[in-house]
């Protein structure tokens, strides 16, 4: 099994390997929730020759720590830190997009912040509005955001990507937070795996 070393011990990681993928996604997944969890998205961006890459935050899945604990947004940024440093290890010259679900969102924002890795594009899925206070990276951004999540509310979003060019937002009626899992789960997936193949492409992204 793969495994990184972060500083509160080993880290598992899952990775859908393919012969010769278009681009790569890296997910930081959201509170309480590990690459087990993401089978089936997994499974869609494969079909979209889109390989994935598929995080267990510290005290989740097969990662050392305390569930209870994940971290400092400090040490999270830097577990993802070295989480695609290893992606670029194996994988050097694929296109790479970062995608992180509430507070892997968070992470991922916080990450490109105080950083500037070799990424091709970001992904945002429930963004809490904590994590909004900083214009968007230099880089194409899609956030997606269920029109009725109760947990981040979607009017925070709206307002950021508004500001930003750069930012593309796709809302999902009857929808709330964990649209992975939700009954619109496929058309969510459907259109990661679209725009992330459009960013690999060099396609601009759609129009808001």
């Amino acid at each position: 099994m793969p495994f990184i070393t972060g500083a509160r011990g080993r880290l598992h990681y899952r990775r859908r390997p393919l012969d010769a993928p278009r681009a790569l996604l890296v997910l930081l997944p959201g509170s309480g929730q590990h690459s087990g969890h993401y089978h089936r998205f997994a499974g869609l961006l494969g079909r979209a020759e889109v390989e994935a890459w598929l995080f267990d935050t510290a005290g989740q899945g097969l990662s050392e720590g305390d569930p209870a604990a994940p971290g400092t947004l400090a040490e999270l940024t830097a577990d993802a830190a070295a989480l695609l440093g290893a992606v670029r290890a194996e994988r050097p010259a694929e296109p790479l997009v970062l995608m992180g679900h509430s507070l892997g969102a968070a992470t991922a924002l916080e990450l490109l912040a105080d950083a500037a890795p070799a990424l091709d594009g970001l992904v945002l899925c429930g963004t809490p509005a904590r994590a909004l206070a900083a214009p968007p990276p230099g880089l194409p951004v899609l956030a997606v955001h269920g029109v009725d999540d109760r947990r981040t509310p979607i009017d925070p979003v709206r307002d950021w990507t508004a500001r930003h060019e750069s930012v593309h937002l796709c809302e999902y009626s009857d929808a709330g937070h964990d649209l992975l899992h939700e009954p619109v789960h496929a058309r969510v997936g459907a259109d990661i795996a679209a725009w992330v193949r459009d960013v690999a492409e060099g396609r601009p992204h759609p129009d808001r």
